[in-house]
């Protein structure tokens, strides 16, 4: 691969916002070429494509694609063994009076 500039995994909180919501940046994922877990945060990312490629920050495999279309997008996570995300605590509601 020749050497190309990225930016850091926090570039695709935004566009990936769009498609869920909670904050990703701080999810964490395994990459399914060389088991490094990290935060979404942690990737390299490249927009020089039609759309955003991720890849794994020690192994440089792509661990995600996301393409954005003017009506839909689509995100491939081959990649990625899991995506494990922080949700808020439950809320618990009092009881019957």
């Amino acid at each position: 691969m020749t050497e190309m500039s990225y930016l850091d995994g926090n570039m695709l909180d935004g566009p990936m916002r769009e498609l869920f919501t909670v904050d990703l940046s701080s999810a964490m994922g395994r990459c399914e070429n060389c088991g490094t877990t990290g935060s979404m945060a942690s990737l390299h990312v490249y927009s020089h494509a039609p759309g955003l490629v991720a890849r794994c920050p020690s192994c440089e495999e792509v661990m995600v694609r996301l393409v954005r279309g003017p009506d839909r997008a689509w995100l491939d996570m081959r990649g990625t063994t899991f995506l494990q995300v922080p949700m808020p605590m439950e809320q618990t509601f009092p009881g019957p009076l």
